[in-house]
């Protein structure tokens, strides 16, 4: 077929957009796909249509029903000093965002942590989870699975570790509500975010368990007890993917020099904002300034999903005046990453993660994530304390005037 005769087969309803990628190949039908969103809308998709994808690696792995790429802007900051377990050493962290000033400002924080002498940073947690949900007669019956779980888990562990190659089950926990059993499995999971790894050794277990108890029935491999993607209260206590925590130690005169304020009234600003005024305002997890924020770019520039920045902007800044300098530290629960797999293969996010020096797996499987993970909490310290800073000082607005709107 020709451009034309598809063209016309997809305005006669004869032929649907999702169809051309087997019939034409991924790049041609994102093209064509182009095409007909233009003429039907009547808009142009020049911009759209200019980017540097492979349209016959993305469809089916990244994306569907393709007709070009979406770009946002991408700058970067340091040299951020980060004095990690993983990662030692002062790095330039690429952010990818829309919104003006943003980058500017976290540079600011860097600049802070650096001359500091760096952001102390670790994993303290690494459990990738899924909680499958099973219906059954009663509580006495949950009892019964849960603990049976409990005794022969080394035979749970070989269903699910046959069915995954760097997802591993490491333990369990399970929950109760009349006639739901709530199983909530923990994995590690290397380099790899391994939501769906961690999926497939789920569901694995799951049948396993129905052919043992025929009188349990499989709901849901997904409880929303894991919790993927929303806020929730019971991440923010155990953690999903990576915990992590960062601190820094500011002198008094770059408290004053660089930030333009003091260590009292940013630690005043901390705690009467995020601690009274989130408390106020009912918040359930997001103790902070704005995690989020910073989420929403790191993500975006190193190719995670980007869902998850709801469960990375849970968690607690907290900053205290010591002697005059300033302690600030922020502590990040709930942060899913990955520096192999999935979207960290696009090229512009490859090339982002090869600027940290941390695309793919490492020597040791996990330590690059894991390297990822407390570049990631310091630099959204670096954001917490430029923000936190400008607040003390009252800068905020000026800043946001100077850098965050159109100079036309």
């Amino acid at each position: 077929m020709n451009d034309e005769e598809v063209l016309q087969d997809l305005r006669s309803g004869k032929l649907k957009l999702y169809a051309l990628d087997k019939l034409l190949g991924s790049k041609r039908a994102t093209e064509l796909r182009r095409t007909f969103i233009e003429q039907t809308s009547g808009s142009s998709c020049d911009k759209i249509g200019n980017n540097s994808l492979n349209f016959d690696t993305v469809c089916g792995k990244n994306a569907e029903n393709t007709i070009g790429a979406a770009q946002i802007p991408m700058g970067v900051i340091g040299p951020l000093r980060v004095k990690g377990e993983y990662a030692e050493g002062d790095f330039y962290v690429p952010l990818a965002t829309s919104e003006g000033a943003l980058i500017a400002s976290t540079n600011r924080g860097s600049s802070v942590i650096t001359q500091s002498g760096g952001s102390v940073a670790n994993v303290v947690g690494d459990r990738m989870t899924r909680a499958p949900l099973f219906k059954v007669p009663d509580i006495e019956h949950s009892r019964i699975i849960a603990d049976w779980v409990a005794k022969n888990f080394d035979e749970i562990k070989d269903v699910s570790n046959a069915e995954t190659r760097f997802t591993k089950l490491e333990s369990f926990r399970p929950y109760f509500a009349g006639r739901n059993l709530f199983l909530r499995f923990e994995f590690s999971t290397g380099d790899s975010m391994a939501m769906n790894s961690a999926t497939k050794a789920s569901d694995a277990i799951a049948s396993f368990l129905e052919g043992k108890f025929p009188w349990a029935r499989l709901v849901s491999v997904s409880g929303n007890m894991c919790v993927d993607k929303k806020p929730s209260a019971i991440n923010l206590v155990l953690g999903r993917g990576k915990s992590i925590v960062a601190e820094v130690l500011i002198p008094k005169d770059l408290v004053r020099s660089k930030l333009k304020t003091s260590a009292e009234k940013m630690a005043e600003v901390c705690y009467r904002k995020i601690y009274v005024g989130s408390a106020m305002a009912g918040s359930l997890g997001g103790f902070n300034a704005h995690f989020a924020n910073i989420a929403a770019a790191f993500f975006a520039a190193t190719g995670q999903d980007l869902a998850h920045v709801v469960e990375a902007s849970n968690g607690l800044t907290m900053m205290e005046e010591s002697d005059g300098d300033l302690y600030a530290c922020v502590t990040m629960p709930d942060v899913p990453l990955a520096t192999f797999g999935a979207g960290t293969s696009l090229p512009t996010q490859r090339e982002a993660l090869d600027i940290l020096g941390l695309f793919g797996s490492g020597e040791n499987p996990g330590d690059n994530c894991k390297a990822l993970a407390e570049i990631f909490a310091s630099t959204v310290l670096a954001g917490e304390l430029s923000l936190i800073g400008a607040l003390a000082s009252k800068d905020l607005t000026k800043a946001h005037m100077s850098l965050g709107r159109s100079k036309r």
